[in-house]
């Protein structure tokens, strides 16, 4: 299985980035597709998560109304809109894959990840 996050970079506070995963190895419509994220000095926290389908969608408060999860089962990809960013959003942003059964928040049941793509967000 793999995944790989493109779509990271420096933006300004305001602005807006879309990052995608493309995930290989894996039946990608069976699984629930999830972003994380880990600034300097602190734990990898939830951002947003996705089911198989793509009809039900969870979000970190810290992001809701700013960020939107989407998903391509045609082109096993998923993707996090992100708007009005924030410098706080600054960190290393995981996409992971899970094989359990609803959208979920939790780090330890999703089963793979990716090798992350950084955001940096200017003041």
């Amino acid at each position: 299985v793999q995944l790989v996050e493109s779509g990271g970079g420096l933006v300004q506070a305001g602005g807006s980035l879309r990052l995608s995963c493309a995930a290989s190895g894996l039946t990608f419509s069976n699984h629930v597709m999830g972003w994380f994220r880990q600034a300097p000095g602190k734990e990898r926290e939830f951002v947003s998560s996705i089911s198989g389908g793509g009809g039900s969608t969870g979000y970190a408060d810290s992001v809701k109304g700013r960020f939107t999860i989407s998903r391509d089962n045609a082109k096993s990809t998923v993707y996090l809109q992100m708007n009005s960013l924030k410098p706080e959003d600054t960190a290393v942003y995981y996409c992971a894959a899970s094989r359990g059964p609803g959208w979920t928040r939790f780090t330890n049941l999703y089963d793979y990840w990716g090798q992350g793509t950084q955001v940096t967000v200017s003041s």
